[in-house]
């Protein structure tokens, strides 16, 4: 081969690799926020079982620190999961399980009017409906949510129109 080809092959590649990268990124993110909705989805299910299967009322909250709730709306930082029985909204003898946060790479946040779920043995969370909110930093389009019934049910969607608008807000 000549130099003339080579240079020629490689400015094809990099032709072809500046047509695939962003589409990429957006998959990617993309896939991001499904991950991250899942986990919710699988944490919040897994602190129901665990309210059901020990008989006492289970909390899952946003933390900081790992150990104790805070009183955030954003759930970034992580979360945890721990038995609440004296009902001060913080674990009792420290957390059953805590999930890592997603700092920069995505916004959660909670419902205005609920901060934390507590289901209690018989599977319930009491109070009002709580959803969590999935974002990204750079774009809203994509938003997922989570929402937590009074029931106990957990189910995850895309985001309603409302909700983009309150992701394009949090940017």
């Amino acid at each position: 081969m000549t130099l003339i080809e080579q240079i020629m092959v490689l400015a094809i590649i990099a032709a072809l690799t500046g047509i695939a990268v962003p589409p990429m990124r957006k998959l990617l993110s993309r896939n991001q926020l499904q991950v991250a909705q899942t986990d919710f989805i699988a944490a919040l299910q897994h602190t129901r079982a665990t309210a059901i299967t020990s008989g006492k009322r289970t909390l899952f909250c946003p933390t900081r620190d790992g150990n104790s709730c805070s009183n955030d709306m954003r759930w970034n930082n992580g979360w945890l999961l721990a038995h609440d029985a004296d009902h001060n909204n913080q674990p009792d003898h420290g957390p059953l399980y805590v999930g890592h946060g997603y700092n920069d790479k995505l916004i959660i946040q909670s419902s205005s009017g609920r901060r934390l779920v507590h289901f209690g043995p018989d599977g319930s969370a009491s109070g009002s409906n709580l959803t969590l909110l999935f974002c990204q930093p750079s774009s809203a389009e994509h938003a997922l949510s989570v929402a937590v019934s009074n029931s106990g049910r957990v189910r995850g969607a895309p985001a309603s129109a409302s909700q983009i608008a309150d992701c394009s807000q949090m940017n």
